[in-house]
């Protein structure tokens, strides 16, 4: 699936564009679901009822959403509206591969690999993901730039699902977010990481 789509894009192939205006309307759709959030209704809500959106079963889903780090002063760079895969849970947070850390064509050799890990859960795709199997095989190599840990405290909107029959056309949209560094420099310092 994601070979198919990726190839077409970077081709050039009419079905190319077909696919980014696709992964554009899509977008625009979930945009208007999280910017109608008001952020002090969030606040007002129990930190138990934000973490019901991110739980054990979201381990392998892809989610979007906004995120103001903690330790923002001090970190080089960050990304405010990360597009992750969720690997682990805490119980303040989670770990997730956010794939915004890698240029898009990196990101499409890693979610190819991805993909053979995909495993259909009743109706559900999911990805088995786990930080052991993640750093146990090459093929998955390009992850470590991408692993982040997140806290509930610090998200600032709901969490959007992506389906997993979106996963391609949202893997290519250029809604990284970057603060302190530009995305240039952020994907060279994740080249050079691996």
């Amino acid at each position: 699936m994601a070979n198919n789509v990726i190839e077409t894009v970077a081709a050039g192939k009419p079905a190319g564009i077909r696919t980014i205006v696709a992964a554009l309307n899509w977008f625009k759709e979930a945009v208007k679901k999280i910017s109608s959030i008001n952020v002090l209704r969030l606040f007002e809500d129990s930190k138990k009822s934000m973490k019901m959106n991110i739980n054990i079963q979201s381990i392998g889903c892809m989610y979007m959403f906004y995120y103001d780090p903690k330790h923002k002063k001090t970190l080089p760079y960050y990304d405010v509206f990360p597009l992750i895969f969720v690997v682990d849970i805490y119980p303040d947070g989670f770990l997730g591969l956010n794939l915004h850390y890698l240029p898009p064509y990196l990101r499409a050799k890693l979610m190819t690999a991805l993909y053979s890990i995909a495993l259909k859960e009743g109706d559900m795709v999911k990805l088995q993901l786990t930080y052991q199997l993640l750093k146990g095989a090459s093929r998955f190599r390009w992850f470590k730039p991408c692993l982040k840990r997140y806290l509930f405290s610090h998200v600032r909107s709901k969490f959007l699902f992506v389906e997993p029959e979106k996963w391609d056309l949202v893997l290519m949209l250029p809604t990284q977010k970057f603060v302190k560094q530009s995305e240039e420099t952020v994907w060279k310092h994740s080249r050079d990481m691996v």
